[in-house]
């Protein structure tokens, strides 16, 4: 029976490549100069440093900017309300990168497929969901479905198999 599998990840390689560019472009500009503004990462964890809020939201529209220019969407980061006092007058905002499809999306796209009458078996696993259908236009038509139903967060629909 064929099958894919519906997803989400943003590819490391890329985020690191946006990460390393934000903090060139933060290090070459006049009004970081002297200031202690960058971007660190770990893994899925980005950091924002910054001497004040406004530098903050500066940087941060420079990542975001890079990001997109790279191909990840903006949609897949989550962005810190809480800005963190640190040393002085310094501050700092944590946004991490959501890696796969959270179990309430992924209820609310079997439920979508489910409604739709459609000719498909959609089921949770882990973090993917994966659908299965008689034939690959049924598939095809899920796909087009979903990308049409779910806007607020970035899917990929990988590992089609006939």
């Amino acid at each position: 029976m064929p099958s894919f599998d519906i997803v989400s990840e943003a590819e490391k390689t890329e985020v690191k490549n946006a990460v390393d560019q934000t903090n060139k472009e933060v290090g070459t500009r006049f009004d970081f100069k002297g200031s202690d503004a960058r971007v660190e990462q770990a893994e899925l964890a980005l950091t924002v440093f910054a001497d004040n809020e406004f530098q903050l939201g500066q940087v941060q529209d420079i990542l975001n900017a890079r990001l997109a220019k790279r191909g990840v969407d903006i949609k897949c980061l989550d962005i810190s309300d809480k800005v963190e006092k640190i040393s002085g007058n310094k501050v700092k905002r944590v946004c991490t990168v959501k890696v796969g499809v959270e179990i309430e999306l992924a209820k609310k796209i079997v439920k979508l497929l489910k409604d739709s009458k459609m000719k498909v078996q959609a089921s949770i696993q882990g973090d993917t969901v994966r659908v299965t259908g008689k034939n690959r236009d049924d598939l095809q038509a899920a796909i087009a479905f979903i990308r049409k139903s779910i806007t607020e967060f970035p899917l990929q629909y990988q590992n089609f198999r006939d």
